[in-house]
């Protein structure tokens, strides 16, 4: 189960000497050649979405590419797993909105969003609820079956507009796997580069990074240098839209 989870995509300590101060745009360029975490700021509040997001979508996510920097020596648990999916494409849907207040600012529904991503890849009996802490929105807690939980925490973020029609976000996420006999610990960078086609149409191209946590017993092997790396095409149609295709 863990294997797939990692996909789930998503400021934990490492050290300062590890942390890369870059623009986003630069970083997305310079995959897979990460020696480091991203610099980004402690997160607050939500990850905010321009106004071309605002709706329901229906995503397809393509993983293209695994990379493993530090292997054979170190490895995360489910790399080996994960390369089942690529070139496999995962349709899930996904919201993007606003409270019911003028001018607020588009977020993600992180529930239906969580959910619907975890049913696509894992089956919708594995899946027995996700739901986000009312206290903080960067909190997001996933109960699977047998007894299983992924507790998700969104640690720091930053995000560019390069233009008007371009969004580049990254999330840093602490990810915390419990079992009934096991917890494993790990830490998540998340970079998506995304691109409004029209007003029906996103596409994007996302990347992740996952580093060992402090509490693993590797982790100062690694040194801060992230142990798997992924790359996924990622498509976004409005519902609307790919409803009237089929009509």
């Amino acid at each position: 189960m863990w294997r797939s989870l990692v996909i789930l995509v998503l400021c934990c300590w490492l050290p300062a000497k590890n942390a890369i101060a870059l623009n986003l745009s630069d970083r997305v360029q310079q995959f897979p050649q990460w020696s480091g975490m991203v610099t980004v700021e402690a997160a607050s509040g939500d990850l905010e979405y321009p106004d071309w997001f605002a709706g329901e979508w229906l995503a397809t996510s393509t993983l293209r590419e695994t990379i493993a920097p530090l292997a054979p020596d170190l490895t995360t648990p489910g790399f080996e797993g994960n390369q089942q999916y690529i070139d496999r494409p995962v349709d899930f849907g996904v919201k993007f909105g606003s409270e019911k207040v003028e001018n607020s600012p588009v977020v993600a529904d992180r529930a239906f969003n969580g959910r619907n991503i975890a049913k696509a890849y894992l089956g919708e009996e594995a899946v027995r609820s996700v739901k986000v802490d009312p206290n903080n929105p960067n909190r997001q807690i996933t109960k699977l079956s047998p007894g299983q939980q992924l507790v998700s925490t969104v640690t720091g973020r930053k995000s560019e507009f390069p233009s008007r029609d371009r969004f580049i976000a990254t999330e840093v996420t602490r990810q915390v796997f419990r079992r009934p006999s096991q917890i494993y610990v790990n830490t998540v960078e998340v970079t998506t580069a995304y691109q409004l086609i029209d007003p029906q149409t996103i596409q994007a191209t996302q990347f992740a990074a996952i580093y060992f946590a402090p509490e693993d017993p590797r982790y100062f092997e690694a040194l801060g240098h992230p142990v798997a790396l992924y790359r996924y095409d990622l498509d976004l149609v409005k519902r609307e839209a790919k409803l009237g295709s089929l009509n």
